[in-house]
């Protein structure tokens, strides 16, 4: 049974940028890149360089106590690996206390809605809650439900927007090619139904990104998009000419109409990364997903293990990325 959220009003998906920062300018929640200031960007992604030390191998100790005595509430209503696990990893190594609702034996398959769940666990001294969901705004929506001193992360909110996969993209990007605002990036397959693709564009539009390019059938593309430096492409060779970062997209099947692209080998043989066509973006060019990847449809595995490939780096990057965004906003 899919939990129910209190009643969102229309404009919940699109809320966020206005409802993260508190009354001194200071961000309070982290709900999407879609108007976030390039300087709160920049300050996020250089907090994370210097946790990027504290995930290493090499380091005996990887905790630190930033968040001791803090409680992370991980509410995950969809399926999770990589972002629920590495928030969890992320949130202990600043030692914090990690609670992982499980969902499916929660109140909420009683019917108990999210919102009365959100107030029985600010009563139990919750600090940060990291929220996945099904509905565009939900997370959104708990942040101007909680009081003032709770914090709301958006680990993914329908087709909306996923604000920390985006900058752990950005991160990996800067990391291998310094310079975002001089770069060249596609990203390719089902964008309309893309949070990751969304916060993505967002987030490289502010960084000065001038050349971003959304390549697919026109099924799972935007008809256009009202961004600066977007264009959209329904030619994989063209879109791929000359870019410097290629990024392919999961298809996501569970949010769309059957057939409206053809499945598994057909599509793999028109628009799945393999390494001809991945010949035709520069010869430095990382390749990048946010997972999971379906071999064999989105990508090649020859392209996902070889040596352009940067997606494992994109994990391990992402629990420096979760760590810093959860110690500035725990510290406003």
């Amino acid at each position: 049974m899919t939990p129910n959220l209190h009643a969102l009003d229309a404009e919940d998906a699109n809320s966020g940028a206005q409802s993260q920062f508190n009354s001194l300018g200071n961000l309070q929640h982290l709900l999407t890149l879609e108007g976030l200031p390039k300087e709160t960007l920049l300050h996020i992604l250089d907090t994370a360089e210097q946790f990027v030390s504290v995930t290493s191998l090499q380091r005996e100790v990887k905790k630190v106590p930033l968040l001791r005595g803090k409680s992370v509430f991980n509410l995950f209503f969809e399926n999770s690996t990589r972002t629920r696990t590495t928030f969890e990893i992320a949130a202990k190594r600043l030692s914090a206390d990690v609670i992982n609702l499980d969902i499916q034996t929660s109140s909420t398959a009683k019917g108990e809605s999210v919102l009365d769940t959100i107030d029985n666990l600010v009563a139990m001294q919750a600090d940060i809650f990291v929220v996945r969901h099904k509905t565009s705004g939900a997370s959104a929506n708990i942040a101007r439900h909680v009081p003032s001193h709770v914090h709301v992360i958006n680990a993914g909110d329908g087709t909306n927007q996923h604000p920390t996969q985006g900058l752990l993209d950005l991160f990996t990007m800067r990391h291998f090619k310094k310079d975002i605002s001089q770069l060249k990036v596609a990203i390719i397959g089902d964008v309309i139904h893309s949070r990751v693709a969304k916060s993505n564009i967002y987030g490289l539009a502010t960084l000065g990104c001038k050349d971003i390019r959304v390549i697919g059938p026109k099924s799972l593309l935007p008809s256009q998009i009202d961004l600066q430096g977007v264009r959209v492409f329904h030619d994989l060779s063209d879109g791929l000419a000359g870019v410097d970062v290629v990024m392919t997209l999961r298809i996501q099947k569970e949010r769309m109409a059957q057939g409206q692209v053809p499945e598994g080998e057909p599509f793999f043989k028109e628009w799945g990364l393999t390494s001809e066509r991945l010949a035709q973006a520069d010869a430095q060019a990382i390749v990048m997903h946010p997972g999971p990847m379906n071999r064999g449809i989105e990508i090649a595995s020859e392209v996902a293990d070889g040596p352009q490939s940067v997606i494992l780096k994109q994990v391990t990057f992402g629990i420096a990325v979760r760590m810093a965004v959860m110690s500035i906003i725990a510290s406003n």
